[in-house]
Formats: structure tokens, sequence, C-alpha cells
């Protein structure tokens, strides 16, 4: 049995090896990064967001005033052919809509805020699936030299079983169940790299490219030190409660002016035409025009905004509710992950003595290879159960984190440039038409890396 225990010996030194990356390898920081500057999901929310900011714009635009540019051109031919035309300008201005103009642009911006939370809750999503496939990787790593590792030994118990049978300590079936486990042990082998595969398919989704050599994790970031503060942590800082919130008060400010429309509008318009025999007009006009009846649409479109602001608060309440229920759930599972690393630790340590007491038995004959095969199990499952455990503590960490609302490059301080949600809206809050404004407009989209 010496070169049994030579065999786990190997195995130890190896595992001690695994623990001690190259210094040029990636690390979860790097990860992170490449998964923030690669995410398309990021990408396609932040056209989203800038499309939202177009609203604002378009809100805007509506308090102006509109000039048209009108020709028209007419041929008749009684009693003898004839073609009129005209060329004009017409101008129009909105004077007075009982602030639904304004409501509409406040209501405007408030989306425009909840999207930035939108984004901000996407930006924690692409986050924790980087965290995720950055430990599935490491973990799988792990697994994979473990069932090597469990390869090898059960190929040297093998060697040693059959060396036994020859000399006619131990029958044929011992060696059978020592080729069995070892075919076994292949099998477990080939399912783990099958699993490594799929981990680095799942990083590269994440992240971008493919992982290379991987760093030890990092010591967690820092979290509340009890669940009450997590939740209220939550509750103040998580993007989709700020997201509801800023929507329940854009309902709010749609349901004023659907009222508002029953008020009217008083609006200005001018106009000037030249003809083909170049007699000029010119026209101004002041109007008030109030609804009085239009077979109850206005009344219909008032309810419909008071059962969308209704909607938008119980959706507030829901969230905040489900959010809270988000930060125990992540509680529990993190401090479900530490327990099961504690106790995988100390079924490490009890496998270890049993499987060292059985192999000293089994050299003296009073223990068979199958017992040695069982003992050698446990502790590989323990092993594994542990690699489990550990990386389930981890992402449980970064989890909680996230259902925080704390999972972002700036809180986890990459120190990398981030995208300026300000900057779009900034550079069209104002719904630029002219020259430098569009000029302005063109070096806001080439800093966010837009055409």
């Amino acid at each position: 049995m010496r070169g049994i225990r030579q065999a786990v010996s190997a195995v130890i030194c190896s595992l001690a090896v695994i623990a001690a990356p190259p210094v040029w390898a990636s690390s979860l920081t790097d990860a992170l990064i490449a998964a923030y500057r690669n995410s398309n999901l990021l990408e396609q929310n932040r056209a989203v967001l800038r499309a939202t900011d177009e609203d604002a714009a378009s809100a805007l635009a509506s308090l102006r005033p509109v000039l048209n540019f009108v020709s028209s051109f007419t041929m008749t031919n009684a009693p003898v052919n004839n073609i009129t035309g005209s060329l004009g300008l017409n101008a129009e201005l909105t004077i007075v809509d009982f602030g639904r103009g304004q409501l509409a642009l406040e209501a405007a911006r408030e989306n425009v805020l909840a999207t930035r939370q939108a984004l901000i809750g996407v930006e924690q999503q692409v986050l924790l699936s980087a965290v995720a496939a950055y430990v599935d990787v490491r973990s799988a790593i792990d697994t994979v030299r473990l069932r090597e590792n469990n390869v090898r030994l059960i190929t040297e118990e093998l060697r040693a079983a059959q060396d036994r049978f020859e000399v006619g300590e131990i029958t044929r079936t011992d060696v059978a169940i020592a080729e069995a486990r070892l075919a076994a042990a292949r099998s477990n082998l080939a399912a783990a790299q099958g699993d490594l595969a799929v981990a680095r398919e799942a990083f590269r989704l994440a992240t971008g490219e493919y992982p290379g050599a991987l760093r030890d994790l990092p010591p967690p970031p820092r979290l509340p030190s009890s669940l009450e503060e997590a939740q209220q942590l939550a509750r103040n800082t998580h993007p989709s409660i700020r997201q509801a919130r800023h929507e329940a008060n854009a309902a709010d400010k749609n349901v004023a002016r659907a009222a508002a429309v029953r008020h009217g509008t008083v609006g200005a318009s001018a106009g000037w035409s030249i003809d083909q025999d170049r007699d000029t007009s010119a026209n101004m006009r002041l109007s008030y025009s109030r609804p009085i009846y239009q077979g109850g649409a206005i009344s219909s479109a008032h309810r419909r905004a008071i059962a969308q602001r209704d909607a938008s608060l119980a959706g507030l309440h829901r969230t905040v509710a489900v959010t809270l229920q988000d930060v125990g759930r992540a509680w529990s599972d993190m401090n479900v992950a530490r327990a099961r690393i504690e106790a995988s630790q100390l079924q490490i340590s009890a496998a270890q003595t049993a499987y060292d007491g059985v192999s000293q038995e089994a050299a003296l004959g009073a223990r068979t290879t199958l017992d040695v095969l069982n003992a050698e199990q446990e502790l590989l499952d323990a092993r594994a159960t542990r690699i489990t455990a550990e990386a389930g503590r981890y992402v449980a960490t970064y989890a909680l984190l996230s259902s925080i609302g704390l999972l972002t490059v700036d809180h986890l301080n990459l120190g990398i440039t981030t995208y300026d949600p300000e900057a779009y809206y900034n550079a069209v809050r104002n719904a630029p038409v002219t020259s430098p404004q569009g000029e302005s407009l063109d070096r806001v989209l080439r800093s966010i890396g837009r055409p």
C-alpha cells in the first residue's frame, strides 16, 4: 500500500499547486471590466435610454413655435387653361395649454430617470453574470483536476490490487472492483471536462472572450452587518425601486395632463404668401378652442391615466416587497453556503482520517480493496462538496450585493471610465437644431462610441 499512500501525497501536493496561479493570469476584476465593455445587452439598453432622452427633447419641442413652408399650384381648364400658384410661410404657436405641455415634459423627464435606473439594473445583471461565469470556470477547473487526481489514485490502487492478486493475497473480485471504480472515475472526469467546456462558453458569453489562466478569487466586497441594514439599503439604492418611483411620478403627471385637456388651448398663427403675379398677403390669428363634446373620449382618457397611475403605485409597492424578499433570500443563501463550507471542511478532515486508517488496515489484511475504494470515494466527495460550497458562497455574496443595488462598476471601484447617461441627455435636452449644437451632439456620440 506504500504506492497508494505516495499517490495520495501527490494528490495533496498537486492541489496545493492549484492554489497558486501564475502572476500573469487574469483576475476577477479583468473579467468584470471585459463584461462591462463588451456587453451587447448594455449597449442595447443604452440605446433605449438615448431614445427615451429624445422623448424629452420632443416634449420640449412641442412647446415651441412651428414654422412651415407651404406651396400650392392649381390648374384649371375652363373657360381657358389657367395655372395659379403660391409660396408661403405659416407659423403656429400654442400660447396657453393650461399646463399640458409642461406636464408632458416633466413626465418625459421622469421616464428618462426611470430608464437610467433600468440601465443600472442591467449593469448589475451583466456584472453578476460575469462573477458567476468566473467562479464557475475556476470551480470547473478545480473539479477537473480533482477528478484527474482521482483517476491517477485509483490507477495506483488497481496496480496494487493486481500485484496482490498475483501473489494470492486477494481474489479476482477485488481486482474487478478496482477496475470498475477506475472506469467510473474516468467517466466522472469526462463529465467534469464537459462541465468545464460549458463553463468556458458561459464565460465567453458573459465577458466577450474565452478565459485563460485565472487568478484566485479576491476577498469579497464588504457587506452590511445585518439583514435589516441590507434591506434598508435596498429601499434607498436598488435601481428597480428607484425606477418604479420615477414611473409612478410620470404616471401622476399624466393624470394631471389628461385632466387639463378639458380646458382647451389658446393659440396664435401667422401666414405670409406670394402668388404667381407677385402679389403678397399676410394674416395673423389668435384663437381659443375648448372641447365641448367628444363622445366621452376625454373622460375615458382621464380614467385611463388614473388607472395607469394606480397600477404604477401598486407596481412600486410590489417592487419594494420583491426586492426585500430577494435581499432576504440572498442573505440566507450566503449563510447556507458558509455553513456548507464549514461542514465540508469537517467532512474532509473526518474522511481523510478514515481513509488513512482503512489504507493502513488494508495493508495488514484487515480491510478489502472495496473498503479502501469506498473510503477514497468519501474523501473525493467531501473535497468536491467544498469546491461547490466555496463557489456558492462567493456568488451568493455578489448576489446579495446585487439585491441591495450596489453591484455596479462605480461601487466596485473597477477603475475604468463608465458610460455617462447624462452626456447624451444634456446634448439633446434643448432639442438642438443649430449647427453648433449639432456639432456638440456629434462629439457626445463619438465619446460614447457611437458612429
